[in-house]
C-alpha cells in the first residue's frame, strides 16, 4: 500500500501563504483539463445571462427585496416569499457556482507547465469582473431595478463572456507571437464587425430598459424613450451586423482564406439569422417571455462567435522549446489577446 506523503508544518505554512503556488508545485493538469476548465467558466458566464433573464422575465427582480441578505431578517428566501423569492435567490446562489468555475480555471491555468502568466491573468480578470458585477447586482436591487443599472449589469456580464472566450481560445494556443492569417483590409473589416456588434448589444440593453418587461410586477422606472423606435434602431443595427458578416464571408472566399476564419464566419452568419428570426417573431407577438429569454441566450452566443471570428484571424502555435522566443515578442503581441 502506497504511503500518503506527510504534510509538514512548512508545507502548511506555504499552502496558507500562497495556495495557488502550493497546488501548482504538486499538480500538473493536462492541456485538455485546462481547456475544459476554461470552457466551464465560459459556459457558466452564459448560463448566468439566461438565469438573470429568467429573474427579469418572471417579475422576480425584487423577489429578494434587499442585498446582501434576501430580507432584513433572513439570508435566504423564505417560504412566504413564494416563487419569486426562490427564483431571485436561486440566481444569487448560481453566482457561487460561477465563482467556482472561474476559480477552477484559475487553478488549472496557474498549475499548467510551463507557467503561462497571461493565461492566469485572464482567469483573474474573470474573477474580478464576477465580484464587481455581484456588487452591481446588489445595487440594482437596492435602487429598485433602475433600468440604467440593469443595463450596466448586463454589459458587465458581456465583458465577462468576452474575457472567458479569449481565455478559452488561448488554452488551445501557444505563447508565440501571433501570425496573421489574412490581410490588413480583412482584419479591419472584422474590427468594424466587432464595433457594430458592441453597439448592437448596447442598444439592446436600451430596448430592454424602455420595454415592458421591467423585472417586477410593481411599477418600475423605465427609460424615457419610445420602445418601438429603439427596437427599430436595434433591428437596423442587426442588419448591419448581418451584412458585414456576409461581406466578410464573401471576402474570405475571394482571398482563399484558411478554413478556420471561413468556418467561424459561416457559423456566425447562421447564428445571426436564427437570432434575427427570434427577434422579429418576439416583436410581432408582443414579447412572450420564452422568446425574449431565447433572444438573450442568442445574444450571448452571437457575442462569443463574433469574438471567435476575430481570434480566428491569427494563429499562435506552440513554441519549440529548443528555439528561443524572439526578444521583441511582447512588442508584437496585441494587448487584447
Amino acid at each position: 500500500m502506497e504511503r500518503v506523503p506527510k504534510v509538514t508544518r512548512a508545507d502548511a505554512v506555504a499552502a496558507l501563504r500562497n495556495p495557488l503556488a502550493f497546488i501548482a508545485e504538486r499538480w500538473t493538469p493536462t492541456p485538455r483539463t485546462v481547456r475544459r476548465a476554461a470552457l466551464a467558466a465560459l459556459v457558466m458566464s452564459v448560463l448566468i445571462v439566461v438565469t438573470g433573464g429568467a429573474v427579469r422575465l418572471t417579475g422576480s427582480g425584487l423577489g429578494c427585496p434587499t442585498w446582501p441578505k434576501c430580507t432584513d431578517d433572513s439570508l435566504t428566501a423564505t417560504s412566504a416569499m413564494g416563487f419569486h423569492g426562490a427564483i431571485e435567490f436561486g440566481n444569487r446562489m448560481l453566482t457561487y457556482v460561477l465563482c467556482a468555475a472561474v476559480g477552477w480555471a484559475i487553478i488549472a491555468a496557474r498549475s499548467e507547465k510551463p507557467y503561462r502568466r497571461g493565461l492566469t491573468r485572464l482567469g483573474w480578470a474573470q474573477f474580478w469582473i464576477v465580484m464587481s458585477n455581484a456588487v452591481l447586482g446588489g445595487i440594482v436591487v437596492l435602487v429598485g431595478l433602475n433600468p440604467y443599472t440593469v443595463a450596466t449589469h448586463f454589459v458587465a456580464t458581456s465583458a465577462l463572456i468576452a474575457v472567458a472566450t479569449v481565455m478559452w481560445q488561448r488554452t488551445r494556443e501557444g505563447d508565440t507571437a501571433p501570425r496573421p492569417l489574412v490581410g490588413k483590409a480583412v482584419r479591419q473589416l472584422v474590427w468594424f464587425l466587432l464595433a457594430a456588434s458592441v453597439l448592437l448589444i448596447l442598444v439592446g440593453t436600451v430596448v430592454t430598459g424602455a420595454g415592458p418587461h421591467a423585472g417586477d410586477s410593481s411599477e418600475v422606472e423605465r427609460m424615457p424613450l419610445d420602445w418601438e423606435t429603439v427596437s427599430k434602431v436595434h433591428a437596423v443595427l442587426a442588419w448591419i451586423v448581418v451584412s458585414l458578416t456576409f461581406a466578410l464571408w464573401f471576402v474570405l472566399k475571394a482571398v482563399d482564406a484558411p478554413r478556420g476564419p471561413l468556418a467561424r464566419t459561416r457559423e456566425l452568419f447562421l447564428i445571426l439569422l436564427g437570432q434575427g428570426a427570434v427577434g422579429y417573431v418576439q416583436y410581432f407577438t408582443d414579447l412572450p417571455e420564452a422568446l425574449v429569454g431565447l433572444h438573450m441566450l442568442g445574444s450571448a452566443v452571437m457575442w462569443i462567435w463574433v469574438l471567435r471570428v476575430l481570434l480566428s484571424l491569427r494563429e499562435r502555435p506552440v513554441a519549440d522549446p529548443d528555439i528561443p522566443a524572439p526578444a521583441h515578442r511582447d512588442r508584437l503581441e496585441p494587448a487584447s489577446s
